[in-house]
């Protein structure tokens, strides 16, 4: 076996000497200015330097804040009552739970196209309580009672005389 050498191969090369490089700063500007006598322009930019730095560490401002305007306090909630409803979908009513926030809604018990439309009597009635399954009516209507203001509690009476009331869960 013969072993033959390749030329292929470049020699290896060294690396040539160069002088350091040397990054100047803002620190190093501000020497060489004050070194130059170029003292009025490297002062008026410590200064200013100097005043941002104050100025983003979020000192007081010296003059005292304005007050706050007086502001209304909101009305205090009216006192809540129980109000007995008959809903007349009792399957409707096995869906609910005390504490859930419900919208009754009232269908005139009218002909289909006599005019009136349903409407919106109770927005956001929390559940007192509901029936247990055995406590529906025949025509499948179940009492349901809900916790509202006493001026919300005499319109659902009222309408629950002249209307089918029904819910959406909120």
């Amino acid at each position: 076996m013969t072993m033959t050498t390749s030329s292929s191969v470049p020699p290896p090369c060294t690396v040539p000497a160069f002088e350091p490089l040397r990054v100047g700063g803002a620190r190093h500007r501000l020497r060489r200015a004050l070194r130059r006598g170029r003292l009025v322009p490297a002062l008026l930019l410590a200064l200013t330097a100097g005043a941002l730095a104050v100025a983003n560490t979020g000192v007081a401002p010296a003059a005292p804040p304005r007050p706050a305007p007086a502001r209304a306090r909101p009305p205090a909630p009216a006192p809540l009552v129980s109000a007995p409803v008959r809903i007349a979908d009792a399957a409707t009513v096995r869906l609910l739970r005390p504490g859930d926030r419900v919208d009754v809604i009232a269908a005139p018990d009218s002909p289909p196209g006599g005019g009136s439309e349903a409407r919106v009597v109770a927005a956001g009635a929390r559940v007192a309580d509901v029936p247990r399954q055995d406590e529906t009516r025949a025509d499948g209507g179940a009492l349901v009672v809900l916790s509202v203001p006493r001026s919300t509690a005499a319109v659902l009476a009222g309408a629950g005389v002249t209307s089918r009331l029904a819910v959406t869960v909120c």
